[in-house]
């Protein structure tokens, strides 16, 4: 496979949810946010979080209400990237591979496309900005308290969440959802329920995005410092004066986009702690260079062993996305993810819409797959053999504005039941660890994903959802025409076609809500400190057991909010 179809389909995924653009107003918080190449060489602060992503933004503004905060985000501002905040150059921010790219792309073990956020908000200003809590059920397992997540999340509400506009593909998927039987009509709500419902997004009336570092308008400007572009490469501990018995978290090393090192430590008070919320490949890919992992592991990468925790980096889990791309004889709607079904077998069904394939990445789609749409509107849909693919080239060149026009529904798999494991490659902590998901290893997963595939196919063949649907083309074309997208790097069997099984596990995406690798109750406790230390916690998505709600960023920024009270309530609680 070729670098162009390599890039297609770590991109592809993307292009599918068409993940929007930010807003690109200036930050109105920018008297503390600053590039870490002004930072002074040594730094003390009460707390040092490192991560200014989905859920560090929303901690540190909460912290910084009491204490003096600093914030290390490896990456840049999205407020002044116009790759990000210009719809017209989406593509081109995923395919960005220069260092301060905001999409840092990695490819698992599995073979599937992935990325991780670079950038202040993290994954919030790459997603596709769909909105949800997590499920009573989810907080109650967590050990949560009830009253504290609700009052979270409409902290976080009152500035990134929004009710979208419902048009035509959307409302269509919708009635089809629910003529299939996934019911009730739940309308709009934020709350996960069982049923079909309209969740939120953080796309405001105008399409400009609202990230998680929006929330740092919460923060008090005399009491917080982010820096950008300050990459943490060690957590700093001390010991005993004997050398022995447990270590303490007291300063990190990180190192600006000059490479100029520069230390940051915690001012002298028992309650002070450096927390890492640097996502769920960041943090336990840290807590590892740090010398907090497995010990035989560590050794080999000739890293001093503070302590042997050989469950750093377990429970690493992807929740798997499968999907069709429904061609429309009707004009669709730009949409994202607005409407969900939420099944009783553990699958969730999504949906987005007004694809633009044009130019570039149409042709070079169109080139591998071999569907075409005329200007008359009428699908015709063929495999092209390999000795056709340059005529074929040649001849869809001539055409200009190819577009596809249509959507695409998928289904997620909830959980997942299966899981994998991190590694380091190196000791650069800009590198990407080597991260195994195992996909469907657990066979309840895979018949999730049929179950979720079954609805899909039911949903296209509705009258709810036939304004948008080809009737001259089966759905066992559209089938056929997703196993020839280069989707990933797995290897394609003949008996995709006929079997969705095999269809689930050969065309497998990622829908971006992998979790774990320091997993509360093995890694932290449930106040999120790191067991077998002190003065230091993780506090992000690494530490789900499960992906919470159809999407887990609503949780993530809601946790960080959360946690960031309970921090200052036990600070000062007794009187400190």
């Amino acid at each position: 496979m070729d670098l162009q179809c390599t890039l297609i389909g770590a991109i592809l995924p993307w292009i599918l949810l068409f993940h929007g653009f930010v807003h690109s107003e200036k930050a109105p918080y920018n008297t503390f946010v600053k590039e870490a190449t002004s930072a002074p060489a040594v730094l003390y602060y009460d707390y040092i979080t490192i991560g200014g992503g989905t859920c560090g933004c929303p901690l540190a503004a909460s912290l910084s209400q009491g204490a003096r905060v600093l914030v290390l985000e490896r990456g840049g501002s999205p407020y002044d990237n116009p790759n990000i905040s210009d719809i017209a150059n989406f593509a081109s921010t995923l395919s960005d591979t220069s260092p301060t790219s905001p999409a840092q792309q990695f490819i698992s073990e599995d073979g599937v496309f992935n990325t991780r956020a670079r950038v202040l908000g993290g994954g919030s200003a790459l997603n596709a900005g769909f909105y949800t809590r997590a499920s009573t059920a989810y907080v109650k397992k967590a050990g949560w308290n009830e009253t504290l997540v609700k009052q979270s999340y409409e902290w976080v509400e009152k500035l990134v969440a929004f009710k979208p506009p419902l048009l035509g593909w959307q409302s269509a998927v919708r009635n089809g959802l629910l003529e299939v039987g996934v019911l009730p009509n739940n309308g709009f709500t934020y709350d996960h329920v069982d049923g079909t419902k309209v969740g939120g997004t953080i796309f405001d009336g105008e399409g400009h995005r609202h990230t998680a570092a929006d929330l740092l308008q919460y923060a008090n400007p005399t009491r917080i410092t982010v820096y950008l572009h300050a990459t943490v490469h060690k957590i700093l501990f001390t010991f005993n004066s004997n050398g022995t018995g447990r270590a303490r978290a007291n300063g990190v090393i990180f190192k600006d986009a000059m490479g100029v090192e520069h230390r940051a430590y915690l001012t002298k008070n028992s309650k002070n702690e450096i927390i890492v919320s640097a996502g769920a490949i960041g943090s336990p890919q840290l807590l590892m260079l740090s010398g907090i992992g497995p010990a035989e592991h560590l050794k080999a990468h000739g890293i001093k062993m503070v302590l042997d925790q050989p469950i750093v980096g377990l429970g690493m889990a992807d929740n798997p996305m499968n999907a069709l791309f429904v061609p429309s004889p009707s004009p669709v709607e730009m949409s994202l993810i607005q409407v969900v079904g939420i099944t009783k077998f553990g699958s969730y069904v999504e949906a987005a819409s007004g694809l633009d394939f044009a130019n570039f990445w149409g042709q070079m789609l169109l080139r591998d797959t071999g569907l075409f749409v005329n200007q008359s509107d009428q699908p015709y849909f063929t495999v092209l053999p390999v000795e056709a693919t340059n005529e074929a080239a040649q001849a869809i060149d001539s055409v200009a504005d190819i577009i596809l026009r249509g959507g695409v529904i998928l289904e997620k798999v909830t959980g997942p039941l299966s899981t994998g494991h991190l590694e380091l490659r190196s000791t650069d902590p800009n590198d990407n660890p080597a991260v195994t998901f195992k996909y469907f290893n657990e066979p309840e997963d895979l018949n999730k994903c049929v179950q979720g595939m079954n609805t899909i196919i039911n949903v296209i063949n509705s009258e709810g959802f036939s304004e948008f649907r080809y009737r001259s083309v089966p759905v066992q074309v559209l089938i056929n025409w997703m196993l020839n997208l280069p989707l990933n790097l797995r290897r394609r069997h003949a008996s995709a076609a006929i079997s969705l099984e095999q269809f689930c596990i050969d065309t497998v995406m990622t829908i971006w809500h992998y979790h774990g690798g320091c997993q509360v109750g093995t890694v932290v406790d449930r106040d999120y400190k790191v067991l077998g230390v002190d003065a230091l916690r993780v506090i992000d998505g690494s530490t789900f057991l499960g992906s919470p709600g159809t999407n887990p960023q609503a949780t993530v920024m809601m946790l960080g909010r959360y946690m960031g009270q309970k921090i200052m309530h036990e600070r000062y609680s007794d009187g400190s």
